[in-house]
């Protein structure tokens, strides 16, 4: 009798537990044991995505980055100057004031053909006429190197265009000259200075680093020649290129009165 009621109790046990798990349509609610038979690698794990979430997490990610992307398009922004943002570029006795300069942050193509945005000091009455220009340099995608204010190389001319470095103000001399270059009253850009030279009259260039662009019948991007795209684009507002000079040549130079 003892060994009939081990056998005859765990039998009821599991039939009443059976029935309370049991719905109101007849099914059991309770999840069914697993077989004997079964083991960890017959079962997918419960964590793995499906190919359509990576697909989604795919596309989150590439519009992630689509709108960190630096627009292809030409933006242009002129703010007043502040005295210290022409700290070493100006001085007492220049024939502007800070008052009388604009800054002008704008996009512009580099040489790896992507988009940057530079920064060009000028004088405050020419901010539309080189916002013109720089945006016919950008829809011809004429490359920049850099454009950072002279103040980044402490006001030197020669670091500037060491650095093929873009800019218009400076407060100094014309090269051999005691009188005020264009650039001291922010009236003159120079632009792309390595690949276009300063070339004096015996054809010496001052920078080692650029002196192989003294050759002008280079193709290489950058160059400016006459009558090309760059020349007509300040052409169109009113400015002259020093690359048409008789004896010294300002391959670089473009200025409101030419000189």
């Amino acid at each position: 009798m003892t060994r009939l009621r081990v056998v005859v109790v765990p039998a009821l046990l599991t039939a009443v537990l059976a029935l309370a798990g049991t719905g109101c349509g007849g099914q059991a609610t309770a999840a069914s044991p697993p077989h004997p038979d079964s083991s960890p690698t017959r079962s997918a794990p419960a964590s793995a995505p499906s190919a359509s979430a990576s697909s989604s997490s795919a596309g989150s990610h590439r519009r992630h980055r689509h709108r960190h992307r630096r627009p292809q398009v030409f933006t242009a922004k002129v703010t007043r100057i502040q005295r210290a943002q022409v700290r070493y570029s100006w001085h007492r006795g220049c024939p502007v004031t800070p008052s009388d300069l604009r800054l002008i942050t704008m996009t512009y193509r580099g040489f790896d053909h992507q988009v940057h945005t530079g920064r060009l000091v000028v004088n405050a009455a020419v901010t539309s006429k080189m916002i013109v220009v720089f945006r016919k340099l950008f829809e011809m995608r004429y490359p920049i190197r850099r454009m950072v204010p002279v103040d980044v190389y402490h006001g030197s001319d020669f670091a500037s265009i060491q650095a093929d470095n873009t800019s218009s103000f400076n407060c100094r001399d014309a090269t051999g000259s005691s009188s005020w270059s264009e650039h001291a009253y922010g009236l003159a850009v120079d632009l792309d200075p390595c690949e276009n030279p300063y070339v004096y009259a015996n054809g010496y260039e001052a920078h080692k680093r650029c002196r192989r662009f003294v050759d002008r019948s280079l193709q290489d991007p950058g160059i400016i020649h006459a009558g090309d795209p760059v020349v007509l684009a300040f052409a169109s507002v009113g400015w002259g290129w020093g690359g048409i000079w008789s004896g010294d040549r300002d391959y670089q130079h473009f200025s409101a009165n030419g000189r």
